[in-house]
Order: structure tokens, then sequence, then C-alpha cells
């Protein structure tokens, strides 16, 4: 379906916005163009005008940058999983870079000391996680799986992904077969991927019940492709292993810290385990935890921080919102040898006081790992005098980072002594982040 509503019009473009869409101005008005990158002459149409900006999409590009380069996945462009395949992959993480440092100056009204390099890795192949679609369309007689397209509700013609592991990758032809023989295959709208370090589990959202010859396609599916299937009849809470049940257990690892972590298929953990590793290593360099502190990790999860921070020696409180995942984090301190170093909280962290954080008792270092909301309340709630003397802040969202890093700075008093992005999601405008504050004495 075209996207194209308006007359097409040519524009220089200045810059990339923090979704990765090519930035001109035309006629006093910001136009974020779809598919352009910095330094490009194209043309373009737009498809949602506003009085201030337009959105649009680049339909020629009439002089390259020199950052452009070839997409590899053929589905790049109608795929909404990745928006910058057609940007040079250093690049991409030169330009969230940028966006991290615009934020922190615009938004925070700070600046770092230090710029750290950023952490990239693999640049494809890298999605241990992930939730595809599948959809049956009758007028087409098959069934669809994979991500949604750009800016639509409709399931991508996929029949391959890069991001993916190529073991998976590879699966999506034979996922689309097995679910267009299920006597549900109406009714199994999602497919939810969980790669650990010795099972690959699939999740399939299973609306009705399924049948005996439902079960008979699962197994056979499983034996072949060397995975494990899970059922999800509702909620995430109600998943369970349908075969192989003696499959092992779904894990990830910390090697450098001799850190095993056991998870369920649908709980949260990082999409891209090489990543993961490398975030957490540098975290406990910036936290620099010692024997016999008292630390806090907020937004603990399932112990993805706490757990290293444990292995230095000092002891750590972590707090979550989620009871499943404080429980997960209890059982994986305690597999790992970690119980009297750690404790675990359920919490609302986005409605702390100071008077609650004050019951908590002293905390020499704070790390601090929230959603993409930030941690507005409980960054407000730490005292200005007699709280932690170092926080390492944890970031998937640009904004509220640098929201928050005004409040630590010019209200709390600490330094912001460094940041850098960690490129979690490669081809992706999404910006992961890290950052280190410290309250001088």
């Amino acid at each position: 379906m075209s996207t194209q509503k308006y007359p097409p019009r040519i524009a220089q473009i200045e810059s990339l916005d923090f979704e990765g869409h090519g930035v001109a101005h035309i006629d006093g008005k910001t136009i974020f163009i779809d598919g352009a990158l910095p330094f490009e002459t194209v043309e373009y149409s737009s498809y949602r005008k506003k009085p201030n900006f337009e959105n649009a999409q680049a339909m020629a590009i009439l002089k390259e940058s020199f950052v452009r380069t070839t997409p590899r996945c053929p589905h790049f462009g109608v795929c909404g999983g990745c928006s910058m395949q057609h940007m040079e992959f250093t690049a991409q993480v030169a330009a969230k870079q940028r966006v991290l440092e615009e934020n922190l100056k615009r938004i925070g009204n700070v600046n770092t000391e230090t710029l750290l390099p950023a952490i990239y890795g693999p640049a494809w192949g890298y999605r241990n996680r992930a939730r595809l679609s599948a959809r049956y369309v009758a007028k087409k007689g098959t069934v669809l799986v994979g991500f949604h397209e750009k800016r639509s509700s409709f399931v991508a013609d996929m029949s391959e992904c890069h991001v993916l592991p190529p073991r998976i990758s590879a699966q999506l032809p034979a996922l689309r077969e097995l679910v267009m023989q299920l006597s549900i295959r109406e009714r199994m709208p999602q497919i939810e991927l969980a790669a650990g370090d010795k099972v690959d589990v699939l999740v399939f959202r299973n609306m009705d019940a399924i049948t005996d010859a439902d079960e008979a396609l699962f197994k056979a599916y499983a034996d072949l492709w060397n995975v494990q299937i899970w059922l999800q009849p509702k909620g995430p809470d109600t998943a369970y292993p349908l075969y192989p049940l003696d499959a092992p257990a779904l894990t990830y690892s910390l090697p450098e810290f001799g850190v095993v972590m056991p998870f369920k298929p649908t709980e949260f953990t990082q999409v891209n385990p090489h990543i993961n590793r490398v975030m957490v290593e540098r975290a406990m360099q910036l936290l620099d935890p010692q024997l016999g502190e008292r630390i806090a990790d907020m937004f603990c999860g399932l112990g993805n921080f706490t757990l290293p921070i444990a292995k230095s020696g000092a002891w750590v409180l972590g707090m979550e919102g989620s009871q499943q995942l404080v429980d997960r984090a209890l059982e994986n301190a305690q597999k790992n040898g970690l119980a009297e170093h750690t404790a675990f909280q359920v919490a609302n962290l986005f409605e702390m006081t100071e008077h609650w954080l004050a019951k908590l008792g002293h905390f020499d270092k704070m790390l601090i790992d929230p959603p993409r909301d930030g941690a507005m309340e409980l960054v407000k709630s730490i005292p200005e005098a007699g709280g932690p003397k170092r926080i390492v802040y944890v970031s998937c969202n640009p904004a509220t980072l640098a929201r928050d890093a005004n409040v630590l700075v010019n209200v709390k008093g600490y330094t912001l002594k460094a940041a850098g992005v960690v490129n979690m999601f490669p081809h992706t405008a999404h910006v992961e982040s890290m950052a280190w504050f410290e309250k001088e004495s």
C-alpha cells in the first residue's frame, strides 16, 4: 500500500532524529523523512501533515550520503523490524551517540566530562528474543509469520530475517507451514522466541485448545528443528512447556562473573546476549563495587546486575515491581551461591518517596536500570546529603535519562562523570546508554 498522499518535493537532509528519520526544514516546518540520511538530497512525499511538522517517505535519492549502504535484508523497507539497514553500521553507532549527547544537552541541560566509547558487537544474528506475529490470510490461502509492516498492523510477508540467529531465520517458512496445518491457525496470533545457552524455546499463543493432531504436529516440528515448544493459552504467566519435557533449562550466562541465569521464556531478558555481557562488565567497572559496601540495584529484574555486584563481596538490595521477577532473582541468587550477599523486595519504584527510600537505609552506591519511562520519582527521592556517592544509570530511552540527569546534576548535586551508548539493537534507531554520576565528598 502506498503511503504517498501529497505531491513529491525535494529536500536537503540535515540530520537524523531519535527514530532514525532524516530531518529537513522547509518553509518553516520540520520534515521527518523515512529512508533518508544526512547529507542527502531526496525526493519525498508526505503522508502526515501537522502545523509545525510533516512525516514523509523518501521516494528517490537524488544525491546519496557517503554513509548509505545496501540493506542486507530483502524485506527492508516493508518490514518494521529494522529502520537503519540502509546506513553503514559504524555510522549508525555514531548517530546514536549524537542522539544521546543532544538529549543530555537539550533536555537535561547537562554535559558529560567523558564520552565513553560505544559498546557494540555483532551486526547480524544478534536477536535472541523476539515476538513474531502470525496471521492466517484467507484471501491468499496462507499464513504469514514475522514482524509487522512499517506503520501498519499487517504482518510482513517474510521468508528470512537477518537480525535473528540464522538457525531461527531458517525456520520462518517452516513456521508458516506449521501454523497453516493447525486446527487453530486462525487463533494462533503470536510466536515468541527465547534462545538460551543450551535450548531454543518457541512459545505459541494458543487462544483455543489444541487437538491431538496439533500436538503431534508440534512434537514433529520440535524434533525436526531441535527446539522446545511451549504453549501460552492466556497471559504470560500461563505459558507452559509442551514438548520435549526433558529439554535443558533455559539460561543465559555472564561468564566474566561466573554467573548462570535461568529464566522463563516469557520473562524479560536482554535481547542481545553478546552486548549484555559487555554492558554488565562496563557497569561493574563504573560502579566499582567493593567488599562490605551496601548497594541498591533498582529495577533489578531477575538479577542481571545484582548478582555480578554481589560477586564483588558487596551486599546488594534488588528492587523490582514484579513479584514473578523478584522470585526469579531470589532463585538465581541461591543457585549462584549469592543468597548471603543479596536481598530482594517488590516495590513500585515509580511511586518512590524520600521517606520510603530513607527507610531502606543508607546505600554507598546505586545502580538504576528503569524501563522507557525512566526513574523520575526515584531520583527525586535521593537526598542531597547522605545519598549514594556513586550512581550508574542504565537507560533504554535517552530522553528520560536526560530528564533524570537534570535532577541528579542540577538539583541533587551530582557530577555526570561519563556517558555513552550501548548498541543493543543494531539496524534500529533504539538507543540504549549508560551514565556514571558521582557525588564529590
